[in-house]
């Protein structure tokens, strides 16, 4: 029988780490080899690249396991050429683990993406928002069009989504890899908090051609 999980306003230090038992031994009564394989290495054929909130879990959401999912998180599933935190973990995943999907996932509700909607100065974080306003800025003559405030959000969290797709291919990591025929997709999604559904953007990009002249390199 599966341990049974705490709500969130019953989790303490303690009962985190007897989660962790709770969990192993589940895991090991499901498959006792599991952690022997889990230690072997990794050889996930998917980058994820999402946003921090707590509420939205690469693994869970997809219904797979650990070992499974490469994954990067920051505050609004920002990607920009001057993370190299991020760029790292792209460097690594295409030319290391050498995964077949790049998935740049946002979630309707972000927190990010509505602060970055607003005027109101929140801290040093409003230097990370920056990256947003730009997008809206990208695409104001859209965001125009949108009298809904509602709508206007969802849209960001969108464009957003596509934005960072976008300049995922951009960069000289991706590009070097199609140029060398490796196979690689880079895919933007959304994630809905109140249905649990993924939404698929229909934004993929697979070779160099995707790519805009403007941002080809080498």
């Amino acid at each position: 029988m599966c341990a049974k999980t705490l709500d969130t306003k019953d989790i303490t230090y303690e009962n985190l780490l007897q989660g962790n038992k709770d969990w192993v031994k589940d895991t090991i009564d499901s498959d006792p080899t599991f952690f022997d394989k889990l230690s072997e290495g990794q050889s996930p054929p998917v980058l994820w690249i999402g946003c921090s909130d707590s509420r939205v879990p690469a693994n869970q959401i997809t219904n797979t396991k650990p070992g499974d999912i490469f994954v990067h998180r920051n505050i609004a599933n920002v990607v920009v050429h001057t993370d190299m935190n991020l760029l790292s973990v792209l460097d690594y995943s295409v030319n290391v683990l050498k995964v077949k999907h790049v998935i740049v996932c946002g979630h309707y509700g972000c927190g990010g993406v509505k602060a970055a909607l607003g005027n109101k100065q929140v801290g040093i974080i409003d230097n990370w928002l920056r990256n947003i306003r730009d997008v809206y800025r990208t695409h104001e003559r859209e965001m125009a069009t949108i009298k809904d405030p509602d709508q206007r959000f969802d849209r960001l969290v969108e464009l957003n989504a596509i934005e960072g797709a976008a300049n995922v291919t951009n960069t000289s990591i991706v590009q070097s890899a199609w140029a060398n025929g490796q196979e690689l997709a880079v895919h933007a999604w959304v994630y809905s908090l109140k249905t649990g559904i993924i939404k698929d953007l229909k934004v993929t990009c697979t070779c160099l051609d995707d790519v805009a002249p403007a941002f080809k390199v080498g």
